[in-house]
């Protein structure tokens, strides 16, 4: 069972991605944006219809009159995107090796696996 502290992950997640982006590694950087950009959707709050159009506000207008707190995510939920990108790559990986897109399988596959060892990290 993980005991790493949901802003542990995230952090480890960005931190790993400023040393992507330091050593110029795309691939790596590619894989943990999705990876951070994942969880970000996840956090957010679905929208809601009214059912009505109309181009006139409702309610409350100014400045943070739309915001609503972000859904808070546990340490599981977490992983558990982690791992289903890292799952999303393998996939695709699979997919460019049965077309003959070796390249671009294994910049699939090392991302998958970089996404994997931050998951058995934590």
């Amino acid at each position: 069972m993980p005991t790493t502290e949901p802003c542990a992950l995230r952090e480890r997640l960005r931190r790993t991605l400023r040393d992507a982006l330091r050593a110029r590694d795309a691939v790596a950087a590619g894989a943990l944006r999705s990876a951070i950009a994942a969880i970000d959707n996840a956090e957010s709050v679905p929208g809601v219809s009214l059912g009505v159009r109309s181009s006139q506000p409702l309610g409350v207008t100014g400045v943070g009159a739309a915001e609503v707190p972000r859904r808070e995510l546990d340490t599981e939920e977490m992983l558990r995107i982690v791992r289903a990108e890292a799952a999303d790559r393998m996939a695709a990986a699979a997919q460019y090796e049965r077309l003959g897109q070796v390249d671009a399988a294994a910049r699939m596959r090392s991302g998958a696996e970089l996404l994997a060892a931050i998951v058995d990290a934590s």
